[in-house]
């Protein structure tokens, strides 16, 4: 194994720029390391390998006449299929999109090469990217690399499994419900939701959304194996475009470093009636035993009176709506949804969400939006009182490979009994995702079985860069980031 692969993004740019390493033998070394190691995972499924190879040598002889082309100069990267790439395959896991090719960049690509960083590659998604494990009949099934028999997560499963085993640095993710925060989780790695807005969305779903998308709860983001990865990843893909006309200039944020000893963070280990596993709650509470050592200030609660499972369902509701009107590919996907047998289930939160707004009604949609309204009110009082917000991710860590079909029938374990399976896989991030705050992704220990779990560090609007000192505080306690064995 070459240390390369491994190396964070920021010590990777600096050994480039110092010439300790030549941008070739950091792409060299991460080709072989994908060469050896994709095979199992099928985490990277277009290879930008002949351009790429162009590219950092042009990067080094660039650096050798004392040229820059910024602070990530020749560093590979990945990104989430769904982007466009101007010159590369981009397929969203859609059989139509199977040899499309686009002609631009998506937004948040173009900025990564603007600061000097080369495209590797594209990562596996599942189908238009919904859904929390990544398997589509187009791509075939990513792997996890803390166990090939478990799913990385979805919706940027790829993404966080090729992070996670290093074959690549830093990865461009998306995120409309958990795909920012589940795969970090499952995989062991850091994963950051901006604040909605915060980034441009503009040429993700290039083709297929064109002009129309979810114009709400979905957000750009970035995994990496370090928080200070995640830092440096945000400083360069936020802020507006010509394109996204929600999203403002990046925000000047003024941040305030205190230790952990002088800081409040709140603290729960279940929403609603949805509860985690006993081996997570002890993971959780180990952890935050940890915090207290330090002197942190640590308490268990929540917003007050924040219905969970009416702000899942909401969630669900606005999703339905704005994905039906965004695309008759996802439309036809919708109304299939509204089968009887789906609507005979009467299952709980998104679900029932997302069926109850497929009928586009005007007067239900913005009935939505003004509910949202008031759970993020509810989500900022409660965040004005505290430096961050610790909860769970999902109820458990990574599960075995299983077809669900469209998941409206299954169901996944927590310790002794069974939950709906959307409802374990989206009850924990799609809260979030509502109320538009920033949240980091911290993995904190592993089960019994070697599965990695995290937490999500939950932050308020729009102070993004806050939460992630406040993140870089608590790796130090947390412990330093892990391999997976065997990579």
């Amino acid at each position: 194994m070459n240390e390369l692969v491994f190396l964070p993004v920021c010590q990777l740019a600096q050994g480039i720029r110092d010439r300790t390493f030549s941008s070739v033998e950091v792409l060299d070394a991460h080709l072989a390391h994908i060469a050896l190691h994709n095979p199992k995972l099928n985490a990277i499924v277009t290879l930008n390998e002949a351009q790429a190879r162009k590219q950092a040598f042009s990067a080094d002889k660039a650096l050798a006449l004392g040229e820059s082309w910024g602070i990530l100069h020749g560093v590979p990267f990945t990104c989430k299929d769904l982007y466009a790439t101007a010159g590369v395959r981009t397929t969203c896991g859609y059989e139509p999109l199977a040899n499309y090719i686009p002609p631009k960049d998506a937004t948040v690509v173009a900025r990564l090469k603007a600061a000097g960083a080369i495209l590797l590659g594209k990562t596996n998604l599942p189908k238009l990217s919904q859904g929390f494990q990544t398997d589509s009949k187009l791509l075939g099934r990513a792997n996890n690399p803390w166990n090939i028999n478990y799913t990385p997560g979805g919706s940027t499963g790829g993404g966080a499994a090729a992070v996670a085993a290093g074959l690549s640095p830093l990865e461009l993710g998306t995120d409309g419900g958990g795909s920012i925060r589940i795969p970090p989780h499952f995989c062991g790695i850091f994963g950051l939701k901006p604040t909605e807005n915060r980034v441009p969305l503009s040429g993700a779903l290039w083709e297929i959304l064109g002009t129309l998308r979810w114009r709400h709860q979905a957000t750009p983001g970035i995994l990496a194996r370090s928080v200070s990865d995640l830092k440096l990843g945000l400083s360069l893909i936020e802020g507006g475009d010509d394109q996204d006309w929600q999203v403002p200039p990046a925000p000047q944020e003024t941040v305030v470093l205190r230790p952990l000893s002088q800081c409040r963070i709140a603290w729960t280990d279940q929403f609603g009636a949805v509860s985690v596993t006993a081996e997570t709650r002890s993971l959780l509470q180990q952890f935050v035993s940890k915090l207290q050592e330090t002197g942190c200030h640590t308490e268990y609660c929540q917003p007050a009176n924040f219905n969970f499972e009416q702000a899942v369902e909401t969630f669900g509701e606005i999703a339905g709506a704005e994905s039906l009107v965004a695309s008759s590919v996802i439309e036809q996907l919708g109304y299939q949804m509204m089968s009887p047998l789906v609507l005979l289930t009467k299952r709980r939160g998104l679900l029932r969400g997302f069926v109850k707004n497929t009928g586009l009604s005007l007067k239900k949609y913005a009935q939505a939006l003004e509910r949202r309204d008031s759970f993020i009110a509810n989500m900022q009082s409660f965040l004005t009182q505290w430096d961050a917000w610790i909860c769970p991710v999902t109820p458990g860590a990574a599960f075995t490979h299983r077809d669900v079909g469209n998941g409206f029938g299954a169901s996944l374990p927590v310790d002794n009994q069974n939950l709906p399976y959307w409802t374990w896989g989206t009850t924990y991030t799609a809260v979030t995702s509502l109320t538009t705050n920033p949240v980091v992704t911290i993995p904190i220990g592993k089960t019994v079985l070697g599965l990695p779990v995290g937490i999500q560090l939950v932050g308020q609007r729009w102070r993004d860069m806050q939460l992630l000192a406040i993140a870089e505080q608590i790796t130090e306690i947390s412990g330093s980031w892990e391999a997976p064995f065997g990579f």
